[in-house]
């Protein structure tokens, strides 16, 4: 039980750290309201994001360095 405990913290804390990022850039609560901490039968740790709006995404995908369109692949 002390491990389903300690990995439902780490998702927890990563799923606020992620709702704490996504308020910073000023997106509204309705792209980060979704965000939930996860535990999966085996015990790891994940955060559930939920759909996110395309415009959402793109300015996400900014925030993190990322181009918001692919590369074309030749």
């Amino acid at each position: 039980m002390q491990t389903y405990r300690n990995r439902r913290k780490q998702a927890t804390d990563a799923a606020e750290a992620i709702r704490a990022a996504l308020v910073g850039l000023g997106l509204p609560e309705s792209v980060w309201g979704s965000v939930r901490p996860m535990v999966t039968h085996s015990g790891k740790p994940y955060v559930h994001l939920g759909m996110i709006r395309a415009d959402a995404a793109e300015r996400i995908a900014e925030a993190m360095g990322t181009p918001a369109e692919p590369e074309p692949v030749e």
